[in-house]
């Protein structure tokens, strides 16, 4: 049996494990690649905690990971789009393919939808096993680096393009690596003020580097006094709200202009209380947001890159795969934007 190197949660504690798995066969729909780069998501660090939700969700024993670019080696005797040696990314996101949304186009709202890294086994891997149809052609030109990220920034562009925010003013909860790439994509797009809040100061400035207009440190500061600053007079238009906070949301609601809208990425850990008469009285619209539209967002995405949509300063660190401990370490400090994995060198 021929094994590959993987990093595998074997056991159900804190951490992961460097192991030899078996390599991935395809079948007669599937691509086999071999990864290049990978990035450190959020649900790793999650996994690596070994907290509620992935003790709950993660089974034992599996390789993990989502984020990734690598070459094509093989492809399944049915599969005609994709070569021996083509670059290519993927999307994390496996659907049913029957029913009512995705027959209707509508794929990213599939109701069964299973997860790499989380339901099956996933990147973190020197191979990695997809059906044709989540594989996306890369453009060569753009860097491995950046590639490797095109999960996470699929996120925040399909966040941030969920309403209009041409001249409009955003708000953006949360300076993870996601809120810092919404950000950037926000700035792009043809905001007028983008306003990040968080309570971490060295996310806030990566927020600043990505095209925020200004930064608050809420524990320090109030959005109605950032507003106050930019001059702002009848609140946010567009607001994203990526940290899951439930703080933070209320803090969304406080501060939108009447008919404002917000897109919801992030993941509150327990349900929080909402002030809806303000919703209604102020007629917000609310959205919630999930993974990426397959595949609209990844062609916005790769546009974005292609005429000069930079995140190169949010990638903070790169690791060999074998020092991939150094790399959870510095994910879990707080003081890292995106962290990359070398699978090649």
């Amino acid at each position: 049996m021929h094994t590959m190197k993987a990093l595998v949660k074997a056991e159900p504690r804190e951490g992961l494990w460097l192991q030899d798995v078996p390599i991935p066969s395809p079948n007669r729909t599937d691509v086999l690649i071999k990864l290049k780069r990978t990035s450190i998501c959020g649900t790793d660090v999650h996994i690596y905690a070994w907290d509620d939700w992935a003790r709950q969700t993660i089974p034992i024993p599996m390789h993990i990971g989502h984020e990734f670019v690598g070459e094509v080696v093989e492809v399944g005797e049915d599969v005609h789009d994709f070569s021996p040696g083509d670059l290519v990314s993927g999307e994390g996101h496996l659907i049913c393919g029957k029913c009512r949304n995705c027959l209707a186009g509508r794929r990213h709202l599939c109701r069964t939808t299973k997860g790499i890294g989380v339901d099956r086994p996933g990147a973190f891997a020197e191979y990695l096993c997809l059906p044709v149809t989540n594989v996306w052609y890369c453009d060569p030109e753009i860097p491995l680096e950046i590639l490797s990220c095109f999960d996470p920034l699929g996120n925040a562009v399909h966040t941030a393009l969920a309403f209009d925010i041409l001249g409009e003013d955003v708000l953006i909860t949360g300076a993870g690596p996601i809120g810092c790439m919404a950000a950037a994509v926000a700035k792009h797009a043809g905001a007028r003020y983008i306003v990040v809040t968080d309570i971490n100061p060295f996310r806030l400035q990566l927020a600043k580097k990505m095209g925020a207009t200004l930064t608050v440190d809420v524990s320090r500061e109030t959005v109605a006094a950032a507003q106050e600053k930019l001059g702002m007079k009848e609140g946010f238009d567009v607001a994203m709200e990526m940290s899951g906070s439930a703080d933070a949301f209320t803090t969304i609601i406080e501060n939108m202009c009447h008919g404002g809208k917000i897109a919801l990425l992030g993941i509150m850990k327990k349900p929080s209380a909402i002030d809806w008469n303000s919703v209604v009285f102020n007629g917000l619209t609310i959205r919630g947001i999930y993974g990426r539209e397959m595949f609209e967002t990844w062609y916005k995405m790769t546009s974005f890159i292609q005429t000069g949509l930079d995140i190169r300063e949010l990638i903070t660190h790169t690791f060999h795969y074998s020092d991939y401990q150094k790399g959870f370490e510095v994910m879990l400090s707080g003081k890292s934007g995106k962290v990359i994995l070398d699978w090649e060198n």
